[in-house]
């Protein structure tokens, strides 16, 4: 792996091909792990399960990345990515073929705990870790956000492949939902298998060599840890993460919301989220190079701030009949919250940690900031027990509102630190 700013021309094309595959494959690992964003109603008539059944397979999900996260800073510390990233894309796509069968609900905690090691424990440090490097200096956050940008292209490709798959099965050939879903959990499959083949094939970190050594060399686990929990910035960043990652995991709850609240089919609400799958590269690669020009944590405060803004106005304002104007709330938050995404991690830069210990500190924010995994899927299915029709979704949407607004203080609150830090 080519780390930093290149020094010919064949070492830059070097570091893109690489980054051109951690993009591929962090694109399409997710979209089967949540495949519940776009066909969650689907979902729950195939395996016959209900939501809160549905939550709490998201909740062992979670519990699965809370558990690996640390680990899997360690890891990548470590091991090579070539072999980490190589397993995660195998057992992802193994397991969603697994899935594909529709096992028995017996099955199903199994095969979403698996998903949980091969997504948490193999794959996510080492990913941020390799961004990160490859990046360098002045260029985080553009970096970061063509990775968020770049792998919401390929999910949006791939989800427009799959509402496509669904609606020509069921509504042209005229096949069951269980026969249509069957067809796009293959898809997705299949594309994370064959990825698994490319990256093991041709990824080459030969330049992380010396960064393994080093870090198996300075220092024990406990020691490294008790450095990291020196440095407040890093805190911060895995609060405003914490933020930032539960605005983006109310849009999980959208092509329901819109189902429910607007009577619209699944199909057509599928079309409306697939749409705001779109809004990721605009979202993502223009936050990216906005926050290198006007700094990242100016961008991040302004995303929350108005993604928040929009899950209120949800909320708050009368239903509307419009289905256009359900589609700009949708698109607008979409973009705003991809920003968020595509820049989160970016602001990593400043903490000064090093090179070393970059994958444990990776480890210890994610295991803060993605706990949002555990107890979201279980709060919705709370909520959906206790209350009916839109009033779940008013009390879902507008908590995590209020939790958005408290990260944009955080932003500012860390570019305060940022600056007296520079000024000393």
């Amino acid at each position: 792996m080519v780390v930093g700013t290149p020094t010919s021309l064949k070492d830059n094309f070097s570091r893109y091909f690489q980054f051109i595959l951690l993009l591929l494959a962090s694109g399409a690992i997710y979209p089967l792990l949540y495949l519940r964003q776009n066909f969650e109603v689907s979902i729950l008539e195939v395996f016959n399960i209900t939501i809160t059944e549905l939550g709490s397979y998201y909740s062992l999900l979670g519990v699965m990345y809370m558990v690996c996260y640390l680990p899997s800073g360690w890891l990548a510390d470590r091991v090579s990515p070539r072999l980490l990233i190589t397993f995660s894309m195998a057992a992802t796509g193994g397991l969603g073929l697994v899935f594909a069968s529709i096992p028995s609900t017996e099955v199903l905690p199994y095969i979403f705990l698996g998903w949980g090691i091969a997504a948490g424990l193999t794959f996510w440090a080492s990913l941020i870790k390799g961004v990160k490097m490859l990046a360098g200096k002045g260029q985080q956050g553009r970096f970061f956000g063509i990775l968020d940008g770049g792998r919401g292209l390929v999910e949006a490709v791939l989800a427009t492949i799959a509402i496509a798959i669904f609606a020509y099965s069921v509504e042209s050939n005229g096949e069951t939902t269980k026969v249509a879903l069957q067809q796009v959990i293959h898809m997705y499959s299949y594309s994370c298998l064959a990825l698994a083949v490319v990256i093991f094939l041709f990824f080459k970190n030969n330049d992380d060599v010396e960064e393994t050594k080093k870090a198996k060399a300075e220092g024990s686990l406990w020691t490294n840890l008790k450095f990291l929990a020196s440095i407040p910035e890093m805190w911060l960043v895995a609060a405003i993460i914490f933020c930032g990652y539960q605005l983006f995991w109310a849009t999980y709850s959208f092509s329901a919301y819109l189902q429910e609240s607007y009577e619209i089919t699944a199909v057509t609400a599928g079309f409306i989220t697939v749409a705001k799958l779109w809004m990721r590269p605009i979202g993502g690669i223009g936050a990216g190079f906005l926050g290198d020009k006007f700094r990242n944590e100016n961008i991040l405060a302004i995303s929350l701030l108005g993604s928040s803004i929009g899950l209120l106005a949800m909320v708050l304002l009368p239903q509307l009949q419009s289905i256009t104007f359900v589609l700009i709330i949708v698109l607008l938050i979409g973009v705003l919250t991809y920003a968020i995404r595509g820049l989160y991690w970016a602001i990593l830069d400043d903490c000064d940690i090093p090179m070393s210990v970059t994958g444990l500190a990776v480890g210890v924010i994610s295991l803060i900031a993605y706990t949002p995994d555990i107890f979201l899927p279980m709060l919705n299915g709370y909520l959906a027990e206790r209350y009916e029709g839109l009033t779940v979704y008013n009390l879902y949407f507008g908590y995590i509102a209020i939790v958005g607004i408290l990260g944009s203080f955080a932003c500012l609150k860390l570019k305060k630190m940022n600056d007296a830090k520079q000024g000393a």
